[in-house]
């Protein structure tokens, strides 16, 4: 799937997200044409989405302004918190060719009448009465009592390569403009939306409950010297449905330090003892028996007089979960299934959870080394529930970030460095499982394209991601293109040994290639990427390469047997009953050993 596809998928997600009185969103199947207006809309409602969090369709559908006389205008949103005020226009390609290529005219940009718009006129220049979705806009306005604070922001949603900023601006009477382009759609709204990073907000308030308090405080604080610099401790009780709303909206952008992201309750325990806490106990068990959440902040403030009795507020700025993100997540999961009717509403009734607030205050950017050698340090110490292996500590290594971007840039393919990021891509429908590059693959492929493929299929997981390992075998994302051509060919073997399990007699083709399917795919890889390699190619040419090895390697296999250093797998002797010469052939034991590696260079000539 391109990543074009990928995002008409997830523009038919979101139109599906309509309620049912939303009928536009849902036409016949056979009624393209309707069914291409709602996917433009819907990449509307997408930017919105990824870009103020606005989660609710309803919220979302309410500032689409675009029908007959709406000033040029599409959409728009009023900032209150940056003191923007956001006009849309969109444009919406139904082909991949032209979704990438063709521009905006610069005709649309001028029917924009923003100048009009913000001076209060309620007609266009032609006395045509604008809409009412624009004249909500304009009521709005003039309902905001700092709008002299406010700043005016075009977002143009289409290709415009080819004209200057300076050209862009005259058309947008002046109003500066930010142009979501075919590459910057993807890279803004496509991949935050699947990996769940898409909105974070600098600021977040935690409405607390002083009911069950013994002390006249909220928390507790402590001041703590460290390496780094003086850190103060916040430690106080919070609802858990506040947790949970949190990580609703922010998802994995409040997780950008924590070592994993979610993972699902059906392959984790204790992710379901947590949600059964919850969900089958009235009392505050969960209280007793959650280990409780690890927050950092640069800013910590408790207001304990807000005008609500036995409540208070804390405020946290950039806030990030380095422990108990399992704990959050899940809290999250039970908050949407009580918005969607499928749990009851009062689950989250006097149940709390520990949250210890980390500040850190402000720093230079001199001493962000030794921040982040402070947090890897908090991290491995305060996470006990579920345990943080090597491979989840190299989450956030720069290779990995760099990896993940530049296999979605260039191939449209989602990198999982963070077990569990793509969960909520993949349980919204946004993108199938096929379309994700698992981490330890790519490490054990990387081995492969350096010619070792005995250590690639030997050597355990865990002793790969020691740092010491990793750090030899995967270090440069230079090499990209040639670690995607390696998962082609590795996944173009798999393909092939699901037609061959069709064949109950000869079900890895062994009559054909030997034990290559067997036993030998990551050294069938290695020959591959060593042979012919020139850059990916299509799907067709990758299996034709792969094919090409595959139909030596019974003779490859013949040589190695021949091979007096393989006597240790290979070994032909006479049975002493029957004189009948026998072999024990231990192609299992000779794909992990010290020997294929020279026997492939030699013959295959590499």
């Amino acid at each position: 799937m391109t990543k074009y596809e990928n995002l008409v998928n997830i523009l038919d997600q979101v139109r599906f997200e309509s309620p049912i009185e939303f009928k536009s969103y849902r036409p016949k199947q056979d009624d393209l044409e309707k069914i291409n207006q709602a996917r433009g809309r819907a990449l509307i409602h997408l930017y919105l989405k990824v870009t103020f969090g606005i989660l609710d369709f309803k919220s979302r559908e309410r500032l689409i302004t675009d029908k007959g006389y709406d000033a040029g205008v599409d959409a728009y949103y009023i900032d209150g918190e940056a003191k923007e005020i956001y006009f849309i226009q969109s444009k919406f390609r139904t082909n991949k060719g032209n979704f990438e290529s063709k521009e905006i005219s610069p005709d649309e940009l001028l029917k924009m009448d923003i100048d009009r718009i913000v001076d209060g006129e309620t007609h266009d220049e032609d006395g045509n009465e604008y809409n009412g979705k624009i004249k909500q806009l304009l009521r709005e306005l003039s309902q905001v009592d700092d709008i002299g604070r406010y700043k005016y922001k075009v977002i143009i949603l289409a290709n415009l390569k080819s004209l200057k900023p300076s050209q862009v601006r005259r058309l947008t009477n002046g109003f500066p403009a930010e142009i979501f382009d075919n590459e910057k759609v993807y890279k803004d709204l496509l991949f935050p939306v699947i990996t769940g990073t898409y909105y974070h907000n600098n600021l977040l308030s935690i409405s607390l409950n002083l009911t069950n308090k013994n002390s006249s405080s909220a928390r507790i604080s402590y001041n703590v010297e460290t390496e780094f610099k003086d850190c103060d401790i916040t430690v106080v009780f919070v609802p858990t449905e506040e947790i949970g709303r949190i990580l609703y909206t922010y998802k994995n952008s409040i997780l950008k330090y924590n070592p994993r992201c979610f993972l699902e309750m059906k392959a984790n325990s204790v992710n379901k003892e947590i949600h059964n806490t919850i969900t089958q106990k009235k009392t505050n068990e969960f209280a007793l028996f959650n280990n409780g959440i690890t927050m950092l902040s640069d800013e910590t403030s408790v207001n304990e007089r807000i005008g609500q009795k036995d409540k208070a507020q804390i405020v946290i700025s950039n806030p990030q979960i380095i422990n108990g993100g399992q704990t959050a997540f899940t809290l999250s999961r039970i908050y949407e299934d009580i918005k969607n009717s499928v749990e009851n509403g009062d689950i989250f009734d006097n149940k709390e959870v520990l949250l210890k607030i980390i500040t850190f205050g402000e720093h230079s950017a001199k001493s962000e080394t030794k921040k982040r050698s402070l947090i890897e340090s908090i991290s491995k110490a305060t996470n006990r529930q579920n345990e943080v292996s090597d491979a989840d500590r190299r989450s956030n290594d720069k290779i990995q970030i760099d990896l993940q971007e530049l296999l979605f840039n260039k191939f449209g393919y989602y990198y999982e460095r963070k077990k569990g990021e793509f969960a909520d891509g993949i349980k919204d429908k946004y993108i199938s499982r096929n379309q994700i590059i698992d981490r330890e693959l790519l490490l054990r492929l990387a081995i492969c394209c350096d010619m070792q493929p005995a250590v690639a299929r030997r050597s355990s997981g865990k002793f790969l991601f020691q740092e010491s390992n990793f750090t030899k075998y995967l270090n440069d994302s230079e090499r990209v293109t040639e670690y995607f051509y390696a998962f082609n060919i590795y996944q173009s073997i798999n393909a092939l040994e699901k037609l061959l399990r069709e064949d109950v007699n000869d079900r890895f083709g062994t009559s054909a290639y030997g034990q290559a399917i067997r036993y030998g795919r990551f050294a069938v890889t290695a020959v591959c990427v060593k042979t012919l390699y020139d850059g990916v190619g299509s799907l067709n040419e990758v299996s034709e390469h792969c094919k090409s090895v595959l139909n030596r390697w019974i003779e490859f296999e013949k040589s190695a047997q021949d091979n007096a250093k393989n006597s240790s797998y290979f070994r032909t002797y006479q049975d002493e009953d029957t004189g009948v010469l026998k072999q024990d052939l231990n192609y299992e034991g000779y794909y992990k050993g010290r020997t294929i590696h020279d026997d492939l260079k030699r013959f295959f000539d590499i």
